[in-house]
């Protein structure tokens, strides 16, 4: 399991419900990709099976009774991490405990799959936890399934999704949903994280803390894919070439990037980034930019095009990686895109 830092606020508001017996039974965790949605989930169902926390907790009720809750000690904030219940979730084999986090679309079978299990009393626990990530990807089968056992939950069961785009969901199963919307960590808090958990130097840690925007989980993931740097390289120097080349080779670019469509989105998120830190240095802004290591280049190319150009390709891009979240044809959308970005000399 992950560990969990930041989204204090989130924490708090969970600990408090489930101490207070006001545990959330749907619940919907929202936010950017590699935020910390699963992560966060992940810590709520380990807390709602520890065997610490349930015990304490009934310990307190029982010496505190005549107490006012504001003098009550309550269980503590964390899973213990060591008793049965929470080795058995950590190492994925609670029997009151199901997960979805593959990849692809969460299709018909596994909801009723997921429906036969909850339809069981718990096991070994007070609750029966799922937890359904990227639920934006379900298909409408699926959704309209998960929606017949979100409407009548049985008293122990408690149902967690994770979403980047809760948009995307049907309004009923949002609308049946406590949600949380978590937002992106301070920089210096992914900064401190990255060197004092993961033992980062410092001037790489700076740097992923820049490119992460607040997403822990990016850095981490950066840290553990030493492609995933090298790909962003080659990306933004792509773009730079692209910048001085001919329709026909812009033409030809994007003929062979949306024949993947995951590696096209990457190539738009990485591109946006350093558009957006041309703007700033454009315009002389003091917020920082985010590709650190390349404020050289980005100096040079500042100068050999206007405002209204730079803000245009931030513009292009930006609704480039729109379009392919609404299932525009990728190549079209990729051409016309690079047609349209200005061109240097």
């Amino acid at each position: 399991m992950s560990m969990l830092i930041g989204h204090d606020w989130a924490i708090d508001l969970l600990v408090q419900q489930q101490d207070n017996d006001h545990t959330p039974q749907s619940l919907l965790i929202a936010g950017p990709p590699n935020i910390g949605k699963s992560t966060l989930a992940r810590f709520f169902m380990q807390r709602l099976h520890c065997e610490k926390i349930d015990a304490e907790k009934i310990d307190a009720e029982k010496t505190d009774a005549e107490k006012t809750d504001a003098e009550k000690t309550g269980a503590p904030e964390k899973p213990c991490n060591d008793c049965i219940a929470c080795r058995k979730v950590l190492h994925g084999n609670h029997p009151d405990l199901f997960i979805f986090d593959e990849e692809g679309s969460l299709k018909i079978e596994t909801i009723r799959t997921l429906q036969r299990m909850l339809s069981l009393s718990a096991v070994e626990s007070r609750h029966r936890v799922a937890i359904l990530c990227n639920f934006e990807q379900a298909t409408i089968s699926a959704s309209n399934a998960l929606l017949k056992t979100l409407e009548e939950p049985a008293k122990d069961v408690v149902i967690i999704l994770t979403a980047s785009d809760p948009g995307a969901l049907l309004p009923t199963i949002t609308s049946r949903c406590q949600i949380l919307t978590l937002r992106p960590l301070p920089s210096k808090q992914v900064l401190n994280a990255l060197q004092t958990h993961w033992q980062v130097e410092s001037t790489q840690a700076k740097l992923l803390a820049q490119l992460a925007t607040g997403r822990l989980g990016w850095a981490v993931r950066a840290i553990e894919d030493s492609e995933l740097l090298t790909r962003r390289q080659q990306y933004l120097e792509d773009l730079l070439k692209l910048l001085s080349s001919s329709r026909t080779e812009r033409l030809n670019y994007a003929h062979k990037l949306s024949q993947d469509v995951v590696k096209l989105k990457e190539a738009l998120i990485f591109w946006i980034t350093l558009s957006r830190d041309l703007l700033l240095i454009k315009t002389n802004c003091q917020t920082p930019i985010i590709n650190l290591d390349w404020h050289d280049p980005l100096e040079k190319l500042s100068k050999q095009l206007t405002i209204t150009q730079v803000r245009t390709m931030v513009s292009r891009l930006r609704k480039t990686l729109t379009n392919l979240d609404r299932n525009v044809n990728p190549r079209l959308n990729l051409e016309v895109s690079l047609l349209k970005l200005p061109f240097t000399r």
